[in-house]
């Protein structure tokens, strides 16, 4: 990638360099970093998992637009080392004082119909801040009280592998992963169309009988590295773009 502090992150163009493709790479030699984020889970009014996995994917395209990821900005140099090497990121859950002590970090804090996610610039693999260090990882399975309605099909959809049972925070992720490939897939103005209408999406489980076809379509899919969860290589999000359908 480009030593210039100026110049757009370019999308990855080698399937074989994929910061999510299972098998050791080149990446894996560069330092690691993962990118944090905090869903608030208070115990009388906790997020339905439909709007916290939106707002999830979201949070991660808010923190790949903004102005301070870009350039010369002060989370620029972070954001280049991060996705230089894997990209990973870790959900964690807070409430109460701990969600105020996340809330005061520099980050961003998106919200959703009812959730709400603070996403912060990238950490090193071993360097959390002790506020979000401490904070923990399980315990972020959540429900939907009602079936999602059906997906916009004119707007962004995060398709879930029906075959796979993964936590609210690993699905959390794993849409962010989506959307982060979908970001990379789309063109300048593109970009800017989604980030100007406030990033629609819609995350929705597939249907077993269009899980083959979405995966073979042409459009992004995370194949998870088996970090945690899940067997490395699972397919987990297909990221239907409307700019991206062929």
């Amino acid at each position: 990638m480009s030593n210039d502090p100026t110049a757009p992150v370019p999308a990855p163009v080698s399937v074989s360099d994929s910061p999510f493709r299972p098998e050791p790479g080149d990446r894996d030699l560069a330092p690691q970093f993962v990118l944090p984020l905090v869903v608030r889970i208070e115990r009388a009014a906790p997020p339905a998992r439909t709007d916290a996995l939106e707002t999830a994917a979201r949070a991660v395209l808010v923190m790949l637009g903004d102005a301070r990821s870009t350039g010369d900005g002060e989370w620029a140099r972070a954001m280049r080392d991060w996705q230089d090497a894997r990209i990973r990121k870790v959900v964690r859950r807070a409430r109460g004082a701990e969600w105020q002590r996340a809330e005061a970090l520099p980050g961003i804090t998106v919200t959703g119909k009812g959730a709400e996610v603070r996403v912060f610039p990238p950490v090193p693999l071993d360097g959390w801040p002790k506020d979000l260090a401490r904070l923990q990882v399980s315990g972020t399975d959540l429900d939907d009280p009602e079936p999602p309605a059906d997906a916009d099909p004119t707007a962004p959809v995060l398709w879930l592998n029906p075959d796979l049972d993964m936590s609210a925070g690993k699905a959390m992720a794993q849409a962010g992963h989506g959307a982060q490939l979908a970001w990379w897939e789309l063109s300048d103005g593109e970009r800017a169309a989604w980030r100007d209408a406030g990033y629609p999406l819609s995350v929705r489980t597939a249907d077993p009988a269009r899980w083959a076809g979405l995966t073979t379509g042409g459009l992004p899919v995370v194949r998870d590295a088996g970090f945690t969860e899940i067997a490395p290589g699972s397919c987990t999000v297909v990221a239907d773009h409307p700019a991206l359908r062929r």
